[in-house]
């Protein structure tokens, strides 16, 4: 960076103390932080170059001085000189915000995924296990946290300053970034995206805690129920098992194991079966007919919350076998054949499910 350690930190620490400058909270902060310093101080300099120039010049050739103009003949050397080096340092920072950019927004392969639905004017997070959270959110430090984010209504942009972490929230569509926060403590989360009358008071908090404390908070604010578990009974609830039972005969495609690999589409294309590929096809099924099976599967477009498809999307990524769809079938085949007990006054009726 150019900068001793010791002279970094106090700079640091003193635009933080200061109110100048968010915290250090993530292990991406202190490169987004060297950047942005090397742009501010590449600015300074030529600001300073050409003041200099700008001033000298102007005494030098004041009309005192030269009341009668003369021709300046250029100068190659000097022109390809003040064209060479700042483009040099122009590709330098090109080259340098590119590899910071994919580097923010390539998630690691471990890192812990939690949910996240902009609306207005809230922050609402669902945790795998279950926890959910409004205008809050709950993370371990040390550990690489991955948000994938949706809104319900307009658009939205979610940021977390001290974790130099920002991202535009759309409807209809995932976007994801993520972060590994360093320093236990709380920090601020704002939407960056006016988004109505109540636009400012869209803001939560950031609780960085201990592996240990965020192992107790899972455990004491679960719900009962993780978001996969969820998801197998709405899977039921609306009849997604009779057709994606995983039989020889089903009229739906196998969804155990399909999260993560690549399927054929009527049309001979290929896509990558990932959160973004599930929930459109739950909602635009014509779109994405499978090889091999007819175009019957309805769509659920307005039927169905974004709660509702993240916990259909966790329940389909975490499907490694179709023993749990085939039981809930069984059972669901079972009741409907079996008769009621007939009581005083009424006939005896099949169960419905």
């Amino acid at each position: 960076m150019g900068i001793s350690p010791v002279l970094w930190q106090f700079l640091v620490k003193w635009l933080h103390a200061s109110a100048l400058f968010p915290a250090e909270a993530s292990t991406i902060s202190p490169y987004t932080d060297a950047l942005y310093f090397f742009l501010l101080a590449m600015t300074l300099v030529g600001l300073l170059l050409v003041g200099v120039l700008v001033f000298g010049f102007s005494i030098r050739y004041r009309r005192e001085k030269n009341p009668v103009a003369t021709q300046v003949e250029g100068s190659t050397l000097l022109e390809a000189t003040w064209t060479i080096i700042p483009l040099a340092i122009f590709l330098v920072t090109f080259v340098w915000g590119a590899l910071l950019y994919f580097r923010i927004y390539d998630p690691p392969a471990n890192a812990m995924n939690i949910y996240v639905v902009g609306k207005q004017w809230m922050w609402k997070a669902e945790h795998p296990g279950g926890q959910h959270e409004i205008n809050a959110l709950h993370v371990p430090a040390g550990r690489p946290v991955q948000l994938t984010m949706i809104s319900q209504d307009v658009f939205h942009s979610f940021s977390i300053p001290d974790f130099r972490v920002k991202r535009e929230v759309i409807p209809g569509r995932y976007t994801t970034i993520w972060f590994q926060a360093t320093t236990p403590g709380t920090y601020h989360i704002f939407c960056t995206q006016y988004c109505g009358t109540q636009h400012s008071g869209m803001i939560g908090e950031v609780t960085v805690l201990s592996p240990d404390d965020y192992q107790k908070w899972t455990q004491q604010s679960t719900s009962g129920m993780s978001l996969a578990q969820n998801g197998e009974r709405l899977f039921a609830s609306m009849g997604c098992n009779a057709c994606h039972s995983g039989n020889a005969a089903a009229r739906g495609p196998n969804l155990a194991g399909v999260y993560g690999s690549k399927l054929t589409l009527t049309n001979g294309s290929q896509v990558l079966v990932n959160d973004a590929y599930l929930r459109d096809a739950i909602l635009n099924p014509s779109q994405h007919i499978t090889a091999g099976y007819a175009p019957i599967m309805p769509t659920y477009q307005g039927q169905i919350s974004e709660d509702g498809l993240i916990d259909l999307v966790e329940y389909i990524k975490n499907m490694q076998s179709n023993f749990r769809v085939q039981q809930t079938l069984m059972t669901s085949e079972s009741n409907q054949a079996a008769p009621t007990t007939p009581t005083e006054g009424t006939t005896s009726e099949t169960v419905k499910p």
